[in-house]
Formats: C-alpha cells, sequence, structure tokens
C-alpha cells in the first residue's frame, strides 16, 4: 500500500514489544479490507504510559493495543471504559472518541470466539483453571459470566487463588470459582473436564515446562485449552493429548482479540475469511 496524507494509524504500547505478531494482524486486514490504515508497535518505557497515550491523541491517532505491563496502568489514562474491561481491572484495546480514549478488553471475548469456533462450550460446563495472575483472573470473570457451572481455579499459592475467586464471585454475584492449591487437584470430583491454561509456564524458550505433570490430573481433562501460542504445542497440550484430550494453542485467541480491536477501530465486520486468512500467516510465522 501506498502511505499518504489520509493514512490513519493504529499501533501497540507495551514494553516490550518488538516480538509482537499484532502487526501480521491489522496490516493483513487492511489489505484485504481495502483500508488506508497502518499498524506499528510503540515501545513505551516504565512511567511514560500516560503521556504516550495522550501525544497518541494528540497525533490523532485512531487506535491503541495495549499490552504487558500497562493494561491496568492504562486505565487511569482514558475517558470511559467498557463494562467488561472495568470488571475485569484489564484494558487491552482504545477506541478513539471525542476527549479521549476508550478502553475496551477484546482479549476475553477473543477467547470466547476462539474456543466457540472449536465447539468448546463454557456455559453449564465444569472447568479447571490453572493460574491466578491477570489473564487467569479475566478468564476466570468470562467463565463466570458465561455460564459456566463450576470453575477450580488452581494456583501455587493458594491465598492468590482465593482473592482472585472472591472479588470474582462478587461480581458474579454467584458462587462459581472454587479457590484450590495446585497438589488439591485430586479432589476435585470425576473427568471430563475443559482445562484452562492460563499462566505464562511452558512459554518458548521453557517448552518443556508444565504447572501440574501428574498423569492423574491428565486422566480429568476433555479438553485443554492453553493460552499460550508459543511453541505451537506446549507440554501440557501434549499431556492432554497423551490422555485421549484434544488440545488447542492459544493462537485463534490472539487473533479474535485484534479482529474484535480493529472491528471496533473501524465499525465493520471482518468476514470470516478474513479472518482464516491472518490465521494462516500468523500460523506461519509461529509454526512455519
Amino acid at each position: 500500500m501506498e502511505i499518504g496524507g489520509k493514512t490513519k494509524l493504529c499501533g501497540l504500547i507495551g514494553n516490550p514489544v518488538e516480538h509482537t505478531l499484532s502487526p501480521v494482524i491489522h496490516n493483513t486486514l487492511a489489505g484485504l479490507m481495502g483500508h488506508d490504515l497502518v499498524y506499528v508497535p510503540f515501545p513505551v518505557q516504565a512511567g511514560q504510559v500516560a503521556q504516550a497515550v495522550a501525544g497518541a491523541y494528540a497525533l490523532q491517532i485512531l487506535g491503541l493495543n495495549v499490552t504487558v505491563p500497562y493494561k491496568s496502568e492504562v486505565i487511569g489514562c482514558l475517558t470511559a471504559t467498557d463494562e467488561l474491561a472495568e470488571a475485569i481491572g484489564a484494558v487491552n484495546t482504545l477506541v478513539r472518541t471525542d476527549g479521549g480514549y476508550k478502553g475496551y478488553n477484546t482479549d476475553m471475548e477473543g477467547l470466547y470466539r476462539a474456543m466457540a469456533g472449536e465447539g468448546i462450550r463454557i456455559g453449564g460446563e465444569r472447568i479447571i483453571l490453572l493460574g491466578a495472575g491477570g489473564a487467569a483472573r479475566a478468564v476466570a470473570y468470562l467463565c463466570a459470566v458465561k455460564g459456566a457451572d463450576t470453575v477450580y481455579l488452581l494456583n501455587r499459592t493458594v491465598d492468590r487463588a482465593r482473592l482472585v475467586a472472591a472479588e470474582v464471585n462478587r461480581a458474579a454475584g454467584r458462587e462459581v470459582i472454587v479457590p484450590m492449591a495446585l497438589g488439591d487437584y485430586r479432589d476435585i470430583p470425576g473427568s471430563g473436564y475443559l482445562a484452562i491454561q492460563g499462566t505464562s509456564v511452558g512459554l518458548a524458550p521453557h517448552a518443556d515446562e508444565v504447572v501440574i505433570g501428574e498423569d492423574a490430573f491428565y486422566e480429568k481433562v476433555a479438553v485443554g485449552f492453553d493460552l499460550i501460542y508459543n511453541p505451537w504445542e506446549t507440554k501440557f497440550m501434549r499431556l492432554v493429548r497423551a490422555h485421549g484430550g484434544r488440545a488447542y494453542n492459544g493462537l485463534k485467541m490472539l487473533l479474535y482479540q485484534g479482529i474484535i480491536a480493529y472491528e471496533l477501530w473501524n465499525g465493520q465486520a471482518v468476514s470470516e475469511q478474513d479472518a482464516q486468512t491472518v490465521y494462516g500467516k500468523l500460523k506461519e510465522r509461529i509454526h512455519g
């Protein structure tokens, strides 16, 4: 495409941003949909988030994604926050409005769309969630609002799991999240669970690490979903498959959170055909 005076600009703020795949998503979509738009990553140093957001607005930047470690900090720089983002306490997408940016969280709707595309249900299901950090807390909230029957929240630090469970249960208005220590997974009744791996354990280059390695845990799992997408197949996924379950990585979550952001910025729906074209490009980058 030719960049000119009418070219719209979107981007990503975070630290680090050098290895992000978001430009693949948005620049591919712009080309497919014929939009005069360019997406670039902007590294922002600690303590400069407010200046970055104000500067982006002054420069007429259409929208921004926000990645670690600024998804919570950025909320104080916004004129409004979407209900879901406010409840989760994390924003990953800024949309330009009169007077400033409005914050959204497209991560969780991206995860939900990715799961639905694989035929994975949340409503009425019994779920095991590994981790109690920022990502896992958001997943716990998603499961609660989408009608999960029970979510067993397993974490190394059980006090952290209890804190997250209390927050989400209060927000959801029902007791759906059950906090547990990792080693207490044996107390989870029965089998046939959807297990969501919500920690950074297993992320490249530590591909041989896993939160729980015991066979007894994976015998409870019918479907495993790892939020990690690099490596293409984590040890968690391999263990799920070795015990007869289906396993998926987080690349389609990355895809759909980006697509939802793109739709918010441009006010136009992305077709599933275009989504699959973008997914193919992402897969090439990760899996070859």
